[in-house]
């Protein structure tokens, strides 16, 4: 089920809070219909569960990065320079974090992942 426009911009706390100012402010005369309110909740779940799932892809992709790098630490890489410019060889020192992004130190070079053109 898709969500309706603009509703993954609002977090949960606010979705929950408009719910439940409609059900104060409905007209007793034409109560919200059960299905009406079984979709909104059903809406909520999925936003909620794909927000969970967005989570984890991220947490999985940063590890299977981590992964990477640690099995180039002691191998020659080949890898374009930032700047660009013909492939250079070198060999990965070690992997850090910068700005929330895993390089690979290759003597005073930081090598983005995907810099990588080969391994030698």
């Amino acid at each position: 089920m898709a969500a309706p426009a603009g509703l993954s911009a609002i977090g949960t706390d606010q979705f929950l809070q408009l719910l439940v100012a409609q059900l104060q402010n409905q007209d007793p005369l034409s109560p919200l219909d059960n299905n009406q309110l079984l979709s909104q909740l059903a809406t909520l779940n999925t936003v909620s569960g794909i927000q969970q799932l967005n989570a984890n892809f991220s947490e999985m992709l940063r590890l299977t990065q981590l992964t990477q790098g640690a099995d180039l630490i002691g191998k020659t890489i080949r890898y374009t320079p930032a700047g660009g410019g013909d492939p250079v060889a070198g060999t990965v020192n070690s992997v850090q974090v910068q700005n929330g992004a895993f390089v690979l130190q290759v003597g005073d070079a930081s090598v983005g992942l995907s810099q990588v053109v080969s391994v030698v």
